[in-house]
């Protein structure tokens, strides 16, 4: 398993995650299995928040009553979590009381001292960059959190935040996918009059995030869109995935270690969060951690989902 800075944290960690968000259904034997295929593959890297399950913090207590993590077990895994968003209510709240209140409720529920990072869920338009900045304060201080971060936010969003908080932000975890990656593809187009993909819909937050030493932490990295089905083996992407199964074939892996390649080949040192609950795709996504895909091959992948390349 390659592993990859988180931020400027000073910590490595694997480049492949293992997202949480589907867990609370499944029982305590399907949790651990689950669990100990992803050590087993190197990733010791797990993706949690509090809005994930029902009620709020679900998952985050199904991991907690599966796993029984001794103390020396909790220092082995890197524990993400991420709050901000309201199912019912104003839908975002970056308060200060907000932010503790559910970091506490998710340490209570992880049935752990701390946190490794917390990232802030989605932008919140109403976001009060002192406030925020008096949370972190307040969740470093008193040992609650090690590392933060933030998901889905552009540079200056970014950039806003900084100007109160002191911390370093280590992550950014956004959607990317090989045919969802505007992230990627706005910058191969960049200036093509009359093409959508060469529209910023972002303000170039990855390479802001690669000057800034901010990790990118890709989610739903199987998902042809937003949430709209897996491209892999869909009638929708033939010459994709005609292409993916020929290099599977090549590098003798899955066709799921192929499409977490495209996304863990790029320079910028990405994380790909996975949100499988089945063993074997995790096991096989993680042989994409280190696949070394030509340039040829990536760009041969990225015109095959539909992007050009000039």
């Amino acid at each position: 398993m390659k592993t990859v800075p988180l931020g400027t944290s000073g910590r490595q960690v694997p480049n492949v995650v293992l997202g949480l968000m589907r867990i609370q259904q499944m029982d305590d034997d399907a949790v651990r299995e689950l669990v100990r295929t992803a050590r087993d593959a190197g990733i010791d890297f797990v993706d949690h928040a509090d809005i994930y399950g029902d009620p709020l913090h679900g998952c985050e207590r199904r991991f907690a009553e599966a796993m029984q993590l001794t103390p020396s077990q909790r220092e082995e895994l890197t524990i993400q979590s991420k709050a901000g968003i309201v199912r019912e209510g104003p839908y975002f709240d970056f308060s200060y009381d907000h932010l503790v209140t559910s970091v506490e409720e998710s340490l209570k529920a992880l049935d752990t001292d701390y946190l490794d990072v917390l990232l802030l869920h989605r932008p919140d338009a109403l976001v009060e960059p002192d406030e925020v900045a008096r949370a972190f304060d307040h969740l470093e201080s008193t040992g609650k959190v090690r590392s933060f971060g933030v998901s889905n936010h552009t540079p200056g969003q970014i950039e806003l935040l900084k100007k109160s908080v002191r911390q370093p932000l280590v992550a950014n975890q956004v959607q990317l996918s090989i045919t969802h990656s505007p992230v990627v593809a706005q910058g191969v187009a960049a200036n093509m009059a009359g093409l959508e993909q060469s529209i910023s819909l972002d303000n170039g937050l990855l390479d802001y995030c690669r000057l800034h030493d901010i990790t990118v932490q890709a989610w739903s990295p199987f998902q042809a869109g937003f949430f709209n089905g897996v491209f892999l083996g869909s009638e929708d992407y033939p010459e994709l995935n005609a292409v993916i199964d020929r290099l599977a074939a090549k590098y003798d892996v899955p066709a799921i270690a192929i499409a977490t390649a495209w996304i863990t080949r790029h320079p910028a040192g990405m994380q790909v969060v996975l949100g499988t609950t089945t063993p074997e795709r995790v096991a096989g996504a993680a042989q994409g951690s280190d696949i070394p895909l030509t340039r040829a091959e990536w760009y041969e992948m990225f015109r095959a989902a539909g992007y050009r390349v000039p």
